[in-house]
């Protein structure tokens, strides 16, 4: 398989350019591995990452972007690994996320909080966790175990939505 490798160092100040760096290689799936930032290689990613190394560059670091492939099986392995559980990482936020969920739609349906609003908020959350999961799939390019729980959990959480949003719509037509 064919990997980009990547590399960067960066003055220690300002910070927030350390942090966006590092938040850009996340959002893009980067898995930290030894000392590189490590992608399945891509067109892609190759132009997101010169892009970064341009910003890199206007904060005075420097960067090395290199494609290439392991030569050692095991190390092959170690990296496909790596991704796997930075994704599993992700998908357990999320899942953890959607269990929060579940929880906040018990709590006001004990409460019988049937409002719009409270339709509404709950609705906009139920977005915001399958954006994340889009989000997530789009970077999980080895497949991760969680994956398929995560899924199912947006799912439920579908359903539990639809559920309350019945009842809040049978609440306000029969006041």
């Amino acid at each position: 398989m064919k990997w980009l490798f990547f590399s960067y160092s960066l003055p220690a100040n300002p910070s927030r350019a350390r942090v966006y760096v590092w938040r850009t290689l996340k959002r893009l799936g980067a898995a930290n591995f030894q000392s590189f930032w490590v992608l399945p290689f891509s067109n892609e990613r190759v132009n997101a990452l010169k892009d970064l190394m341009s910003e890199i560059e206007a904060y005075k670091g420097e960067s090395v972007l290199i494609d290439g492939k392991v030569l050692e099986k095991t190390q092959e392995e170690q990296l496909r690994k790596a991704f796997a559980e930075s994704r599993n990482e992700e998908y357990q936020e999320l899942i953890k996320k959607c269990e929060d969920f579940f929880a906040e739609l018990r709590t006001e349906t004990e409460k019988e909080n049937f409002t719009f609003a409270e339709a509404e908020e709950n609705e906009e959350e139920y977005e915001k966790l399958k954006q994340w999961l889009r989000k997530i799939e789009k970077r999980d390019v080895m497949g991760a175990p969680l994956r398929k729980t995560a899924v199912e959990k947006i799912k439920d959480c579908e359903k539990m939505f639809e559920d309350f949003a019945r009842k809040v719509y049978g609440h306000q037509k029969s006041n």
